[in-house]
């Protein structure tokens, strides 16, 4: 069955830097879209990255220059590298399987606590 395991939040400082891991298994991790979406307390959950089978990536404005979104496909891993973090980024971060070439799609992972606090 499809797993998707998020590691790597925590708290931080504002100006900081966090990297999110997402470790996937029960699918072909290569040819799947993937994200990263955010929901922070009292607020709808918002996607914040995603990237394609090809490596194509797209982001929310709100973290565009400050955020990557990369993946591994040797390992079924996608990352998020979050730079220059600022006290709105604070939200549970949740990784997802957008969707797998002929294979599940729409799945979700847990969450990681991001805070930013000074």
């Amino acid at each position: 069955q499809v797993q998707l395991v998020e590691s790597g939040g925590g708290l931080v400082q504002p100006g900081g830097s966090l990297r999110l891991s997402c470790a996937a298994s029960g699918f072909t991790f290569s040819s799947s879209v993937m994200a990263w979406y955010r929901q922070a307390p009292g607020k709808q959950r918002e996607l914040v990255a995603a990237i394609s089978r090809t490596g194509s990536t797209g982001y929310a404005d709100s973290v565009k220059g400050r955020f990557t979104i990369s993946r591994d496909n040797a390992k079924n891993t996608v990352y998020l590298q979050m730079n220059s973090l600022k006290l709105e980024d604070t939200a549970v971060y949740l990784c997802k399987l957008e969707a797998a070439t002929g294979g599940p799609r729409g799945y979700w992972g847990q969450g990681t606590q991001v805070t930013v606090s000074s």
